[in-house]
């Protein structure tokens, strides 16, 4: 369950998607979640699905993987599909002891459901066609005109690559961690969830103590290296709008457009 979690990695691939611009790729993972939330009907969540799937088509990465990444909010999905369909008021469809499953609690339950996954794939497809350095370059490039209020932009934009160069290695250090501890008669699974809480300490302690010592080296590799923040740094490879963006940021305002129309729809579900 560990290793499912893909956000935070990157996904070797030549495709359009690899090769755009962060700043592209950052602004349409934005615009495409905010589009999540303005829709109504199972038409848009449609136009959604393809153009979500347009875009991992394109961007080379398989599906399997995108699935995969899936797995590790199996459980939220579940919480929220469940509280949705059964405390939602309205029509009721299905009625069982104290609890009524409703018209419109079915329908906000399969919604969200939809909501969340595609949120998760889309925020997923970004950090698997984006380098840590590019995110880096295209955060700080993206939160420039903050300057202007003596926001540290480049102290902010580091800090983000950073923790998403650690999720990974955390994961993989928690994975070590649980075998370690399984090998030794750790057990994981067993008990109520008070004794599952306390099952997890082993677990916890020395996780925390390799996060603290992975971040100390790492301050003292920056500092060995002289670094002394982004004021009047220059970058080795600027980063420049190229036609593909363009194209990009067209087909974006078209799907926009399309989620916007379909608010309009009315059906009779």
């Amino acid at each position: 369950m560990i290793r499912d979690i893909t956000l935070g990695q990157y996904y070797q691939a030549d495709s359009v998607i690899h090769r755009m611009d962060p700043r592209t790729k950052i602004v349409g993972t934005i615009a495409f979640i905010v589009s999540l939330f303005l829709i109504k009907n199972i038409i848009g969540y449609a136009a959604a699905a393809v153009f979500l799937a347009a875009v991992i088509l394109i961007s080379k990465v398989p599906f399997r993987y995108m699935v995969k990444g899936m797995k590790a909010v199996v459980f939220l999905l579940l919480i929220t599909v469940v509280f949705n369909m059964f405390l939602t008021p309205g029509e009721v469809l299905v009625s069982f002891w104290k609890f009524r499953i409703t018209k419109e609690g079915l329908r906000q339950a399969v919604f969200m459901a939809l909501r969340l996954s595609f949120l998760i794939i889309g925020s997923s497809l970004m950090t698997l066609t984006t380098t840590p350095n590019n995110l880096t370059d295209g955060l700080e490039k993206l939160m420039k005109p903050l300057k202007i209020l003596r926001v540290p932009v480049h102290e902010i934009a580091m800090i983000m690559s950073i923790a998403l160069r650690f999720i990974p290695i955390l994961l993989d250090e928690t994975d070590k961690i649980m075998k370690a501890q399984l090998a030794r008669g750790a057990d994981f699974e067993s008990g109520n969830l008070i004794k599952k809480a306390k099952s997890m300490v082993p677990i916890l302690v020395p996780l925390f103590i390799s996060a603290f010592r992975r971040a100390n080296d790492l301050a003292m590799a920056m500092e060995a290296r002289c670094y002394r923040g982004g004021e009047h740094r220059t970058k080795m490879k600027p980063l420049r709008y190229r036609g593909r963006d363009l194209t990009a940021y067209l087909t974006l305002a078209a799907f926009v457009a399309v989620i916007v129309m379909t608010r309009r729809i009315i059906l009779p579900f």
